[in-house]
């Protein structure tokens, strides 16, 4: 799996789904729009970033790029299915996609905004929206918490075949 940060501003989100991205195996994130890298631009490591992702910064590949929808464009180019994480009429409870092993390894998640979510260009290039049925009053997860559930949704729903191991 790849993960697409589409302008997240918190450091700590950022580095919380950098950890959380280890431990499900993921390939690579790719920072877009104004998300944070673990570095500033002399190369100096952002520490409220790191405190979160213990490490994780430097495990995972990651690669920062301005256009979420060029390079999700060109991702679909390459073959890989687009899954965005957003409250939408068109959305769909996450647990209902079930992935072969192939399949989850061609998936990009894509995940937005603390506050404003994805854009409405985004979520017309997703081939399917994901949502996380809520019980509460509030309609949504904080973006590092809802990266969890899902991500590893995912994986270990298409895991099931072989113990939940790769």
């Amino acid at each position: 799996m790849i993960v697409i940060l589409y302008n997240l501003r918190s450091l700590h989100n950022i580095g919380s789904i950098f950890r959380t991205s280890d431990g499900a195996g993921v390939r690579k994130i790719y920072l877009c729009g104004y998300t944070s890298a673990p570095v500033d631009e002399f190369g100096a490591s952002r520490t409220q970033l790191a405190k979160t992702a213990l490490g994780a910064e430097h495990m995972v590949l990651w690669e920062k790029k301005r256009s979420a929808t060029a390079l999700i464009d060109r991702l679909r180019k390459e073959g890989y299915q687009i899954f965005a994480v957003e409250l939408d009429k068109r959305s769909v409870p996450y647990q209902k996609v079930k992935l072969s092993d192939r399949e989850l390894e061609r998936t990009v998640l894509v995940m937005g905004s603390e506050v404003k979510g994805l854009t409405p260009g985004i979520l017309k290039r997703a081939d399917k929206i994901l949502e996380i049925p809520m019980l509460g009053k509030k309609e949504s997860l904080n973006v590092s918490v809802a990266f969890g559930v899902v991500a590893y949704g995912l994986c270990f729903n298409s895991r099931d075949k072989n113990g939940g191991k790769r």
